[in-house]
């Protein structure tokens, strides 16, 4: 009898002092993804960061390397890049830029904004701005007008001295749009996005870094719009409705016009 006690006793003893262990040791669900703007930057079209317009983007680097970052653009937009690089608190005068390449790696011109400037010595930081040209539902095979697709922002230092060279520097990236409506609006639309873009992710060509480009997922917050409806048809709607209704006017006051007016008969 004792014996037994003593095993039973033994037995509730660990299943108190073993009751909170195994309590902490149960299955916690994992923290969702707060979808946090990205904080590195691809050194090359290949692995460029993807991110969505409106949402800042941060990365580290060195002055002297190439930074990659892609956004989508759909059309009827015009979009807007801005770039602010932090600098150490020692350096000599230096200039960066800010380029920004369709799909089709073609550099696109800014409309306006300071693509290119340079920072003081001793200065804390350089802003950059380019406003790009309106995005095209369509577009002729020769011209080199924005088209949907993926764009890719390409921030580096054009002019340093050589004491700076790799000196650790921060950047900052947003993308923001505005919709031009319909007066923007062509005859045409393109059936699929203008080369949706490549991200890093694991492929059959697998690089040195175990990683191949797969095609990227990236897309504006509504999906591709691209088709040949635009607000550019309400407008021709209501013109042609005001076109009738005075063409209507013009005809009734023509024809009142034009009746002979009666002569009262002799006395």
């Amino acid at each position: 009898m004792r014996v037994r006690e003593t095993l039973t006793a033994a037995v509730l003893l660990l299943g108190i002092t073993a009751g909170p262990a195994a309590a902490d040791a149960s299955p916690t669900a994992s923290p969702s993804e707060d979808g946090g703007a990205p904080t590195t930057a691809g050194t090359s079209f290949r692995t460029a960061t993807e991110i969505e317009q409106g949402r800042p983007a941060t990365a580290n680097g060195a002055a002297g390397d190439y930074l990659y970052w892609s956004f989508p653009a759909d059309a009827g937009q015009r979009p807007t890049v801005r770039a602010t690089v932090s600098l150490p608190e020692t350096h000599a005068a230096e200039t960066w830029r800010v380029d920004v390449y369709d799909g089709l790696r073609r550099r696109q011109a800014c409309q306006y904004g300071a693509q290119t400037r340079t920072a003081a010595a001793g200065a804390g930081s350089v802003e950059l701005a380019c406003v790009l040209r309106t995005v095209r539902a369509w577009s002729e095979p020769w011209a080199n007008d924005p088209l949907p697709g993926t764009y890719y922002v390409r921030l580096t230092v054009v002019d340093l001295p050589t004491s700076d060279l790799g000196v650790r520097v921060g950047a900052e990236v947003e993308v923001d749009s505005k919709d031009m409506g319909g007066a923007s609006a062509v005859d045409g639309s393109l059936a699929e996005p203008l080369v949706p873009g490549a991200a890093v992710g694991p492929g059959a060509d697998e690089d040195d870094a175990g990683r191949g480009a797969v095609l990227s997922a990236i897309e504006p917050e509504d999906g591709w719009s691209s088709g040949w409806w635009s607000d550019r048809w309400v407008w021709t709607g209501i013109g042609g409705v005001l076109a009738a209704l005075a063409g209507v006017g013009g005809y009734a006051l023509t024809r009142g016009s034009g009746r002979p007016s009666r002569v009262p008969p002799a006395a």
